[in-house]
């Protein structure tokens, strides 16, 4: 069983308003250009977990058929929105399928100012958090195109801990990856469930996630030590720094282009091995 929640720090920033962000959500995209002949495209999918309407989007190159390896993206405190769409995008020019799942609920996508406290209820209720989280999976498994024996998730903050979450359930995964997330601790034996890979990129200058957050996550996974697990810690690197826009250092939230560049081809490595395939970094 789960041990209790550790609730993230309440924090908020803005995005796209300062003049030192040099990043936007379309010129992180076009770091990944479409192959010639491909038909990626991006399309929402409505589903449901026991009465609440849900909303992702599915993307997947048409080009291609037949089951090939996916990733279900989770998104961060704001919900699904243009970031979640450029980072599954990204995933189908790379060749695979990718769901952005909705933990929220449609039409919930909450703005600096009330985002810590819909992130926050589902921190406290970890039950529907991973209940969510599995029927996004339950989704991803839907479509005829995936290879049920090779997925992976991903997640950004607040999906970061998602990512965690869902394979602390023992869901059948082969890797699970956190962008800049909140590591909650538990006891080891909630650990001992875990039956993907973990990687865990985490910034060096996160006030969200400090050294005290990361070694306590690290001494749960030591106690289950048949987890395969690894950290990377990007030097310099404020919480969010894989989500273009964000402006916040005063708030510790701040993006970078190299962390962000280095963490997406991390993924890449860690794609390849837990998919069994050569590697192809851009």
């Amino acid at each position: 069983m789960a041990g209790p929640a550790t609730i993230l720090p309440s924090v908020s920033w803005s995005r796209g308003v300062a003049s030192r962000i040099v990043k936007t959500t379309d010129d992180v995209l076009s770091t990944v250009p479409a192959p010639a002949g491909s038909d990626v495209r991006v399309e929402p999918v409505r589903y449901d977990h026991e009465g609440t309407a849900l909303l992702g989007v599915l993307a997947k190159d048409h080009a291609e058929s037949g089951p090939r390896p996916a990733v279900l993206v989770v998104h961060d405190w704001h919900g699904v929105n243009e970031h979640v769409e450029a980072r599954v995008a990204m995933l189908a020019r790379l060749g695979y399928v990718a769901f952005g799942a909705d933990v929220y609920g449609e039409g919930v996508r909450p703005g600096d100012d009330t985002a810590s406290e819909v992130a926050g209820s589902f921190y406290q209720d970890l039950p529907l958090f991973r209940a969510r989280l599995t029927a996004g999976l339950e989704q991803l498994r839907e479509d005829p195109d995936v290879d049920h024996s090779r997925i992976v998730v991903m997640g950004y903050c607040f999906g970061g801990s998602g990512a965690l979450e869902l394979a602390r359930t023992g869901a059948d995964l082969v890797g699970a990856v956190s962008f800049h997330g909140g590591l909650i601790a538990h006891d080891p034996s909630d650990a001992a469930a875990i039956r993907a890979k973990l990687l865990v990129l985490t910034g060096g200058s996160d006030p969200v996630v400090p050294d005290s957050a990361v070694t306590a996550w690290q001494d749960e996974m030591r106690g289950a030590p048949e987890v395969d697990w690894q950290v990377v810690t990007y030097a310099g690197a404020m919480h969010a720094f894989a989500v273009p826009g964000t402006d916040a250092p005063d708030h510790g939230a701040q993006y970078q282009e190299r962390a962000d560049r280095r963490s997406w081809q991390a993924l890449q490595v860690f794609l390849a091995e837990v998919f069994d395939e050569e590697p192809t970094i851009v």
